[in-house]
């Protein structure tokens, strides 16, 4: 292998002409030959620079509609040929095959005309074919060819051309090379996972291309890393940088907050993925206040969000509290003014943005995939098998208690009165334990918990649970039924005048 390599010739076949001609003119300056096609030799010639058409080469001009351009052993052995492998050489003489030392390519942007909801011909159109073979051929023989495959990395390769003046080392060949398979696997990756958008192929391909090294991971001792695009779905107003547990919290407080978009204005306190505090008020000043009193020991560092625009009355009250990160869809300028009073406070807006559909953790020697918990509990859902029923006030309060006990850790339950948190039992072996823990809770704050409702995550096996609940003053009950002794239950609440109602719907976060 030659270690620096001199280049004399380049293709370059590219989708995005973005910051593509100073690389072009310094090519040209170089006296490096360029080859080209389509609308890239047209983009080089408005430039005035010298371009060689790829059909001088081949001797067939571009068909079946642009399909066909590159796709040719006149192409492919001016990239593939190994140039310290007297054979190759010999052949590329015997064919008349020009040596081709930089491959410059910017695949057709499959993933953007997905997202955009273009028609399925559309979409399939944009599965590159000729650029993608280009860019595995030149990073294969990386020992020869220089492979830019991507117009993020045009950039860093002009850098590259400038300072060393058209001669590349092996490391820089190879670091290209690995650039140009990130984004060769990515592309079929994203095109694999279009294909099969119902998992009818039990297959799991996962790829992200933005990757973050945070500062450690759940513990100090842990590394850390964050792969998506943050900066899509949040923008960062002020403060430090999120951490891996952060970033966990924030999750949690995204996919329960989102349960009540377009609602009353409503808060969440968050710590450790599950809320401590939680109310929706006539304003969002009301609903912090109400949401903190659920529970002002535990919102000490936590992660406050709040699914409207937070004021100045509502910031000055938020200023008053250590937390970690604060999330709204917009702030008023002066509330922005009283928040970042905290240097290290991390503030975000949260920008509207579709998240996945299915979840993925590792598991054992492999990974466990599932679909989103995307069942909210609503009135159509709902049977009542009590002879009391509950009344509408009750009925709003079982739901909201429902929507958060959903995204609450398992064994859970939830005790909720006037759509504030009155408290929850969060992550016990056992219901009756879940129970108990929420109860003392909500006693140790001074709630007043008759009249006050009740959800539970999953089925009751006995009726201690609701016992337990009535000699409380919870007067409604809301869980999924299904279980052999619901009957059990069913009783208990008959004899004591408890409103209980099914959904049918276990909402297990475990």
């Amino acid at each position: 292998m030659n270690s620096q390599k001199q280049a004399k010739s380049a293709l370059i076949s590219v989708f995005s002409k973005d910051g593509l001609a100073p690389i072009v003119q310094k090519l040209h300056a170089l006296d490096i030959t360029i080859y080209s096609t389509g609308g890239t030799e047209k983009f080089i010639k408005d430039l005035g620079i010298p371009v060689v058409p790829v059909e001088d080469v081949t001797s067939y001009p571009s068909i079946l509609g642009g399909r066909v351009k590159t796709l040719h052993p006149k192409v492919f052995g001016g990239i593939l040929n190994r140039q310290n492998n007297e054979s190759d050489v010999a052949e590329l003489a015997q064919y008349e095959i020009p040596q081709i030392d930089i491959v410059i390519v910017d695949l057709y942007p499959f993933e953007k005309t997905v997202a955009s909801g273009a028609s399925e011909q559309d979409i399939i159109e944009k599965i590159d074919i000729g650029g993608i073979s280009l860019i595995r051929a030149a990073a294969k023989n990386f020992a020869d060819v220089m492979c830019v495959s991507s117009v993020d990395d045009y950039g860093s390769f002009l850098e590259l051309l400038e300072t060393q003046e058209g001669a590349f080392s092996l490391a820089d060949r190879k670091a290209f090379a690995a650039k140009a398979f990130n984004v060769s696997s990515h592309y079929d990756t994203a095109i694999f996972n279009y294909f099969n958008h119902d998992h009818s192929i039990a297959s799991l391909k996962i790829s992200e291309t933005q990757g973050k090294v945070l500062r450690y991971g759940e513990n100090p001792h842990q590394r850390g890393f964050f792969f998506g695009n943050f900066d899509e779905m949040f923008e960062k107003l002020h403060g430090k940088e999120l951490s891996y547990n952060n970033l966990l919290d924030v999750d949690a407080a995204v996919n329960l907050m989102n349960e009540f978009t377009g609602d009353d204005p409503t808060f969440a306190i968050l710590k450790h993925n599950n809320a401590c505090g939680f109310a929706t008020r006539p304003t969002i000043h009301q609903a912090y206040v109400d949401a903190l009193a659920g529970d002002p020991v535990s919102a000490f560092g936590g992660i406050l969000i709040a699914n409207t625009k937070i004021d100045k009355a509502t910031a000055e009250e938020i200023h008053k509290l250590f937390c970690e990160v604060v999330i709204a869809p917009s702030y008023d300028d002066d509330a922005l003014a009283v928040l970042k009073g905290k240097k290290n406070r991390i503030i975000l807006i949260q920008n509207e943005v579709e998240l996945p559909q299915t979840q993925v953790r590792t598991c054992l020697n492999g990974a466990l995939v599932q679909d989103k918990d995307n069942k909210t509990d609503s009135l159509e859902d709902i049977t009542y098998p009590t002879n009391n029923k509950p009344t509408d006030s009750q009925l709003e309060d079982l739901l909201f208690a429902s929507k958060i006990c959903k995204h609450t850790k398992s064994n859970t339950i939830v005790l909720v009165k006037n759509k504030q948190l009155c408290a929850s039992g969060t992550g016990q072996t056992s219901r009756v334990d879940a129970l108990r823990q929420s109860i003392e809770k909500a006693n140790s704050f001074k709630f007043d918990l008759n009249g006050a409702v009740m959800a539970s995550d999953a089925f009751f096996p006995f009726p201690d649970c609701v016992e337990i609940a009535d000699k409380a003053g919870i007067k409604a009950v809301i869980q999924p039924g299904g279980s052999i002794k619901d009957q059990l239950s069913v009783d208990y609440c008959n004899e004591h005048n408890i409103a209980m109602i099914f959904t049918g719907t276990r909402h297990f976060k475990h």
